[in-house]
């Protein structure tokens, strides 16, 4: 398995994605809303997708629930995780149970259509971020570990592994990294006890599999953004907090990552830092260049073959089954109320 996630242009491969996913640096594809027209093109997409990569890729989207959801006709809808408290509140039902169906919903839907991991939950504080928002579980650190924590039980109880995004925290920055390099000032005592404690005591709990670094820049931690940070990755996540799961870089395309240097110089930075895996988005040239330009003996992506889904249900089954039908309630009530 290699160390580069890329992706493609549409509901079908062209012969150039195919040569490119069968090269033996890739490790991993990650779909968007343009790779989605219904159900049986996604289910033939993504079984070509594995029959053309010569590596057991990892299939990856972001699906997150509200503004962030990939597939949207035929799957369920699933709801902004910043509304999970307040609107559960409203229609006294208990919030946890609610994160914790919706957590199983999202995954065992996707785990359907031979999709191994969607890049949830977020972790972020709902702060003055606009690009974070209502996709944050609270405002409040303690109601995000526990929200956070009954949807990735969820997730693992479908059989799918969690990604906790965007450490160590992008909530608490207004820039957006997609456009823009945001620079977080607060003091590292201060990230330590808020942003840093919800990762922390997630993994604590082993429920973490997987995280994503934010490109923002704490200064008063590291110069670098934390996605090409040692400090961060190696010796904060390593060592400090005993974290031995996967990291996955955001996507390099971003505009939060472009002062690292060219294309390829940053994936090589990253990996430098420690991300066992690196996305290259929306950029097909761009990922062309990362594959010319790494050396191919590069170390195997070995964490990331955990995160390989553990479900062989297919979406026709799953809607019959017992537990599908209870979720489905639970969030009928949800978006009845």
């Amino acid at each position: 398995m290699g160390p580069i996630m890329l992706d493609v242009a549409g509901y079908e491969l062209s012969l150039e994605e195919i040569d490119k996913l069968d090269h033996p640096l890739i490790g991993g594809l990650i779909l968007f809303s343009r790779n989605y027209h219904d159900q049986t093109q996604l289910a033939d997409l993504v079984k070509h997708i594995r029959s053309v990569t010569r590596n057991d890729i990892i299939i990856a989207t972001d699906h997150e629930g509200g503004r962030v959801q990939r597939f949207r006709q035929g799957f369920s809808k699933i709801p902004a995780m910043g509304d999970i408290a307040t609107k559960s509140s409203d229609l006294n039902i208990d919030p946890e149970h609610v994160s914790q169906q919706l957590g199983w919903l999202m995954a065992a839907e996707l785990l359907a259509f031979d999709i191994d991991i969607s890049f949830a939950p977020v972790l972020d504080i709902h702060g003055v971020s606009e690009v974070i928002g209502d996709r944050s579980f609270h405002q409040q650190p303690a109601e995000i570990i526990r929200f956070a924590s009954q949807f990735i039980k969820g997730m693992h109880q479908a059989g799918m592994k969690a990604t906790g995004k965007h450490f160590t925290g992008h909530g608490n920055v207004l820039e957006d990294s997609h456009i823009a390099m945001p620079v977080d000032s607060r003091t590292r005592q201060e990230i330590f006890k808020l942003d840093m404690a919800i990762f922390s005591a997630i993994h604590q709990q082993g429920l973490l599999d997987a995280v994503m670094p934010a490109h923002v820049i704490y200064p008063d931690v590291d110069d670098l953004p934390a996605g090409f940070s040692k400090i961060w990755i190696q010796q904060i996540l390593r060592q400090q907090l005993e974290f031995e799961g996967v990291v996955f870089s955001d996507d390099l395309s971003m505009q939060g990552a472009v002062q690292m240097g060219d294309i390829v110089q940053r994936a090589e930075l990253a990996i430098a830092a420690g991300c066992d895996m690196v996305l290259v988005c929306n950029d097909a040239s761009g990922a062309g260049k990362v594959i010319d330009g790494l050396p191919t003996n590069l170390p195997p992506a070995v964490r990331a073959k955990r995160l390989r889904k553990n479900n062989n249900l297919d979406f026709m089954s799953l809607q019959k089954a017992s537990e599908y039908l209870k979720a489905q309630r639970v969030l009928e009530k949800f978006h009845a109320g």
